[in-house]
């Protein structure tokens, strides 16, 4: 039975969300364990990210934007102006609750310390007029070095201590929750899964042959395996990068779902008739075992490759 105000967890992005309700937050939460212990900083008083109170929640996924290109022309500010419009236009219309940056925000070769604080405000402009929260994944170009650069002496390492324990102490089982996960590049094994998928049953662009280039390096596989097999309730694995693709398919050999996002910016790559747009996914349920449903949302208004994420998709 699931509880009103069930916590959900976003893999990898660790945003939580919660229904929004009239009782307080901490009923949330298991016997003696408080907001406060869960929340590092509860001092800010920031709203927490919530279900709506219908049950629904959205998530609008822009990718490649890919500002900076050859700024020291006209040609690149206008297509820079071009994703503004795009970003302005569908945050009016969808209205998301949660929005995702899914990598390459910028392009690297013609981004640098002069520009690039200057793009990244303008990229997140937006967001902000549009009060929407928002978290962004890293891409090829946003942590790109110059091939010049001197060996380093020395590599910092960063990882989340989130005490998964805690958590599931605070909020009970992760079989409870629901999860997505982002990452720019899509994993090695989406190159043999391109080969599975057919019209009828992977609606959505597929213009992008998938190459070596266009997946990650065959040796992030214990980072794949340990992605599909340690988190419940994964709904699906979202990435961009490839422009060409907008489809989603489900690989056998994990039972995980894959969906390409879509090619949100005028910069970058790509070809006439693909056009420019996002990724929606819809959660009408607090539900993890409620699937949700994804469609392509194009500049204009259209929308197409809508599918229900449900555990007969894609076989």
């Amino acid at each position: 039975m699931i509880k009103p105000n069930l916590a959900v967890k976003l893999a990898l992005l660790a945003t939580c969300f919660a229904q929004t309700s009239a009782s307080p937050v901490q009923h949330s939460l298991r016997p003696g364990i408080s907001v406060d212990e869960v929340d590092p900083y509860p001092s800010l008083g920031k709203p927490r990210v919530a279900f709506k109170p219908d049950g629904t929640f959205k998530i609008t996924i822009f990718s490649d934007l890919h500002f900076g290109e050859n700024p020291w022309d006209d040609w690149g500010p206008k297509q820079d102006a071009n994703s503004i419009k795009l970003m302005n236009t569908v945050l009016s219309d969808e209205k998301p609750d949660y929005v995702v940056i899914n990598g390459d925000l910028i392009t690297g070769e013609n981004t640098f310390k002069e520009n690039a604080t200057t793009l990244i405000d303008q990229i997140v402009g937006p967001l902000n007029n549009a009060k929407v929260p928002f978290s962004t994944t890293h891409g090829v170009y946003n942590t790109k070095s110059d091939d010049s650069d001197a060996t380093p002496a020395l590599i910092l390492w960063f990882f989340d201590s989130r005490e998964t324990a805690r958590m599931e102490e605070a909020w009970g089982p992760a079989e409870q929750r629901g999860a997505l996960a982002f990452m720019h590049i899509p994993p090695h094994p989406i190159r043999d899964l391109q080969a599975t998928i057919s019209p009828e049953k992977n609606p959505g662009l597929n213009a992008d042959k998938l190459g070596s280039g266009s997946v990650q390096n065959p040796q992030d596989e214990p980072f794949w395996n340990t992605l599909t097999s340690k988190i419940p309730n994964l709904h699906a694995i979202v990435s961009g990068h490839d422009h060409g693709n907008e489809w989603c398919a489900r690989d056998a050999a994990t039972d995980v779902v894959f969906c390409f996002n879509k090619h949100s910016g005028y910069g970058g790559y790509g070809q006439a008739g693909w056009g420019y747009g996002v990724r929606d996914i819809v959660f009408k349920s607090l539900d993890p075992q409620v699937p949700p449903e994804t469609w392509i949302r194009l500049e204009a208004g259209e929308t197409r490759a809508h599918v229900t994420l449900n555990s007969d998709y894609g076989r």
